[in-house]
């Protein structure tokens, strides 16, 4: 019976509980007898308390070897924590827009979910004692996941916060688009999630998008009794979470530092456009997890097939993103031979696709091959000048990770616009407190910072990767010189090449207990800063809800 008293796992099962809480209560939505929640609940404690169980056995070693490492990734979580509870109770000030049962159980659905806690326990114990006495241990999916395991953690939260917005931000009473930064959310949310699919703006730039993003919502749907539209929600947060996992997991690799990557991967999260684009249903999140994948597979030397497949991917979700798999294949593989092959291999792949895709959804969008069909693109576009270049400088330097006070607009849809940079007339958000105004000064700082390591290091260090990221930089920059009513809009695009640059940058600092504590906190005031960003969209969301 000493098993059951093991105090580690009992720490583990109680750690656990606020965890399976959240997620039991967000499926009480679709499973909600008294058998389904108990049900549930055995199911998922014992995977999650084995997963905190082999996390608290990690930080073991470290609390005697690195106490200071340890202190400061139990601060991480707890910020991250505060962050979450922080963003649930500025929604529930909100009841037209978000209801609290959506994440909590109802009264009488409490006793099967405490019954079944007390019966994970046991389960825990046998899970754990089966794990120590077999040669699971061994095998590569145990690796795999102990490898994996604190990425996903930190992951997790995200994926919490992500899920909590998109359940607010892509009802279906927000029934037009450009609400919140000229972003199409009814087109994508109609298209991925009803028999709708049409494209009523008629774009070709995203050839074969509908086949790999409706099939996941299905999927997803077939687990909630086929809503389609939560699956929506859920896959969004999830690629959202998916971005900050990738991240951690190529910083880790880089530098070989868990709480270094772990803060880079946070900072990624906590960015302005991650969430919001981590949140609402479009296709930019999903570019960013693809061009994550992307990196950490060249980082890996993974198979060409595997590149061009997900080259494949980016191509059919928007075919300029394709460009930036192109700069970053160029720039890390050496060689014509293996260029012209990679290009080959997605030629060969993406007419198929795309005639694949309009065979089974009919009259859904122009063929991409088709030159007419470019034309709709011509209301997106704008004459460079140098303003337009210095707003989109701004946006993507500054107002990509730290949100300004967004533009509030008054225009043709009956919604008042959520913006941050509007191109006609040009309109930019500016930081009008002092607190975005330090925030944005000291994150200019770190900028600064990565710049000036990264020069001084230029020749002692392997740059190809932070080449590709400077030069998508570039390829974005110019690319909206021309295009773009809100350039905000495509931040997932470049958001993760400047923070990757600046993981590379830093590396000759990464193991400094002081660099930790300033990137620590200032993702603490981000955080915080961010969050006014959530309360003005839904302050002014609520004025039009009923």
């Amino acid at each position: 019976m000493l098993i059951f008293f093991n105090p580690r796992m009992f720490i583990a099962w109680l750690l656990s509980i606020p965890a399976v809480f959240i997620t039991v209560g967000f499926l009480h939505n679709f499973y909600s007898t008294f058998f389904e929640i108990f049900f549930l609940t055995v199911l998922i404690q014992p995977l999650a308390g084995l997963l905190i169980y082999r996390l608290l056995g990690k930080a073991k070693p470290q609390h005697s070897n690195q106490p200071v490492n340890l202190i400061l990734l139990l601060a991480l979580c707890l910020t991250l924590s505060i962050f979450a509870l922080n963003l649930f109770g500025m929604a529930s000030r909100f009841p037209r827009l978000f209801n609290t049962g959506y994440f909590t159980l109802k009264n009488e659905q409490l006793i099967p979910f405490v019954i079944g806690n007390i019966l994970a326990l046991p389960c825990l114990a046998w899970g754990r004692r089966y794990v120590k006495q077999s040669d699971i241990k061994k095998s590569r999916a145990y690796l795999l996941m102990d490898e994996l395991v604190t990425g996903a953690l930190v992951a997790g939260f995200f994926f919490i916060v992500y899920l909590m917005l998109a359940s607010i931000f892509n009802q279906p009473v927000f029934d037009v688009d450009d609400i919140f930064f000229d972003s199409d959310t009814l087109l994508w949310r109609t298209r991925f999630t009803t028999e709708n699919y049409r494209d009523y703006y008629w774009r070709s730039v995203h050839p074969f998008v509908l086949i790999i993003i409706r099939p996941l919502v299905s999927l997803i749907a077939f687990l909630l009794k086929g809503d389609t539209l939560h699956a929506a929600f859920v896959l969004v947060a999830f690629t959202g979470a998916l971005c900050v996992f990738l991240t951690w997991y190529f910083v880790k690799l880089t530098t070989g530092n868990q709480l270094f990557a772990l803060l880079i991967a946070s900072l990624l999260g906590a960015s302005t456009a991650h969430l919001a684009f981590g949140s609402l249903i479009e296709t930019y999140i999903f570019l960013a997890a693809v061009m994550l994948t992307f990196l950490v597979l060249l980082l890996k030397e993974n198979s060409l097939f595997a590149l061009a497949l997900t080259g494949i991917f980016s191509f059919g979700i928007t075919i300029t993103n394709f460009i930036q798999t192109i700069i970053a294949f160029i720039l890390i593989k050496k060689g014509l031979k293996q260029w012209i092959k990679y290009g080959l291999i997605v030629g060969v792949f993406v007419f198929p696709l795309t005639l694949l895709s309009t065979t089974i959804y009919p009259d859904s969008q122009p063929y991409f091959f088709t030159p007419s069909s470019l034309t709709t693109e011509a209301d997106n576009t704008f004459i460079p000048t140098i303003a337009r270049s210095e707003a989109i400088l701004r946006v993507m330097l500054l107002h990509s990770i730290v949100a300004p006070d967004p533009l509030i607009l008054k225009e043709e849809i009956p919604f008042l616009k959520v913006w941050i940079f509007k191109a006609s007339p040009m309109r930019l958000s500016e930081y009008n407190t002092w607190f975005g105004t330090v925030l944005v000064f000291t994150w200019l700082g770190l900028l600064l910072s990565g710049g000036f390591l990264f020069l001084k290091g230029l020749k002692k260090q392997d740059n190809r990767f932070p080449f590709a990221f400077i030069l998508i930089l570039l390829f974005n920059f110019v690319l909206h010189l021309r295009y773009g009513k809100d350039v905000f809009l495509y931040s997932t695009n470049w958001t993760y090449a400047i923070i990757l640059f600046l993981a590379f940058a830093w590396k000759e600092i990464a193991e400094k207990i002081w660099f930790h504590i300033i990137l620590l906190i200032f993702i603490a005031l981000l955080l915080a800063n961010n969050s006014r960003l959530i309360f003005t969209m839904l302050s002014v969301s609520a004025l039009h809800i009923n």
